[in-house]
């Protein structure tokens, strides 16, 4: 942890150490994020020290990780499965990308595009958060932890526990997708003593009543969504970093003029936030954003609704039942957070239809070999809406995320194939 200065509350700005595991602040209870010393790091990494480009994985940003890989003690706490470092891919063909004049890229965190990229081992960007996670409790002497999730945390961290050795338990919606509960199903089977999995009726709302319930008595550490030090956090700002990153055959850093996000409890939100922030702070980028776009569910949309009503922070709704079961998060604890930084970003929040997403997801099927997910699906949905409202405008560059693999979501996605 050689530069991480300390975690602080990222509501109260209280400061506290950093070695010392804890979830959310004492103070008000929001979550808490992790600090680094830029001013050292600038001073004593200078041009780009601090940068391992010839790694292919989330590790290759170094010194601006929460572990450094050239600091022996934390590179040997590292649990790293190849995580990172995914393709950015150009989709000139898309239909409405050339009809109203924007350059549009998806961010792929499903799929590998070849030996010059990694790989999200388990085709998630929930493996960004993961892999930081397990090698910051490997750090601190954790054992045991615990995850409430809509499906992917869960089996991302299943996967950095065993690689770490630890003990987790996996908190599920029971319609939780098939291959992703099938997996760590499996997994549980496979190491009875190591990975233990309940499954709820509900959301992953009632999937951390059960986690509070059952297994933090028991010892485990919440790794929920915001719940852990900001480890989550600066695992998904390596997505932020990554856009920043030159783009082939040039050398400056420099970041797209929209970002269209998938967003449940919003971690990578702030995680991009983050990282472009602190890129400004070591004199990488200018204080240009782009615009934030938060794209939700129509049966499912906290976010949506608070940005709409001018409010501060997101009121809990009744969950409904979505093809983009990532984004079936009815609240969130971060959320004040996600909608300041759409605001800041001069962004909106937006919601689709079931009918919309799965419209999307039949038509990007069948124009690319890309398996973009669901919740891709819902972002690509989103799209018209923006360029109608001038939220997307001629010239500029788009980025959409496709958070995993279609793989992920076979069984009810399938239905939107035919």
């Amino acid at each position: 942890m050689s530069y991480v200065r300390c975690l602080r509350g990222i509501a109260s700005g209280i400061e506290y150490p950093v070695d010392v595991p804890m979830n959310l602040d004492p103070a008000d209870g929001r979550p808490v994020e992790m600090v680094f010393d830029l001013e050292r790091l600038r001073a004593e990494r200078p041009n780009f020290a601090w940068y391992q480009p010839q790694r292919r994985d989330l590790w290759r940003f170094g010194a601006l990780m929460a572990l450094d890989p050239a600091d022996p003690v934390d590179a040997a706490h590292i649990v790293t499965l190849g995580e990172g470092h995914t393709p950015l891919r150009e989709w000139p063909t898309h239909a409405l990308a050339q009809k109203a004049g924007f350059r549009l890229q998806l961010k792929d965190e499903g799929k590998a595009a070849g030996g010059d990229y990694g790989a999200n081992p388990t085709q998630s960007f929930k493996d960004r958060g993961m892999a930081v996670a397990a090698s910051m409790a490997h750090r601190l002497g954790l054992k045991k932890l615990a995850v409430p999730t809509q499906g992917n945390a869960g089996d991302s961290l299943a996967a950095y526990a065993l690689a770490a050795g630890f003990e987790i338990a996996v908190i599920m919606p029971d319609d939780t997708p098939m291959p992703i509960l099938g997996r760590v199903a499996a997994l549980a089977k496979m190491h009875p003593q190591q990975v233990h999995l309940d499954l709820v009726q509900g959301t992953i709302r009632e999937a951390g009543a059960l986690m509070r319930e059952k297994y933090l008595p028991q010892g485990y550490f919440n790794c929920a969504t915001f719940q852990e030090p900001g480890w989550r956090i600066d695992g998904k700002k390596t997505l932020g970093l990554e856009l920043a990153e030159p783009l082939p055959g040039e050398t400056r850093w420099v970041l797209p003029d929209v970002v269209v996000y998938p967003t449940g409890g919003g971690t990578g939100v702030l995680g991009m936030w983050k990282a472009w922030n602190e890129l400004e702070a070591l004199g990488v980028i200018d204080a240009r954003r782009p615009r934030m776009v938060c794209v939700q569910a129509e049966v499912t949309a906290p976010i949506v609704e608070a940005y709409a009503s001018g409010a501060v922070d997101s009121a809990p709704v009744t969950a409904g039942q979505t093809l983009a079961t990532g984004l079936n998060v009815p609240g969130g604890v971060g959320h004040f957070k996600v909608l300041a930084i759409i605001r800041a970003s001069g962004g909106c929040a937006v919601s689709v239809s079931e009918a919309e997403t799965a419209a999307a997801l039949s038509a990007s099927w069948r124009e690319q070999p890309w398996w973009l997910g669901t919740e891709a699906a819902a972002c690509l949905a989103a799209l018209p809406k923006l360029v109608a409202s001038g939220g997307i405008k001629a010239g500029e560059r788009v980025v959409v995320v496709n958070t995993g693999s279609l793989e992920k979501y076979l069984g009810p996605a399938v239905r939107a194939l035919v």
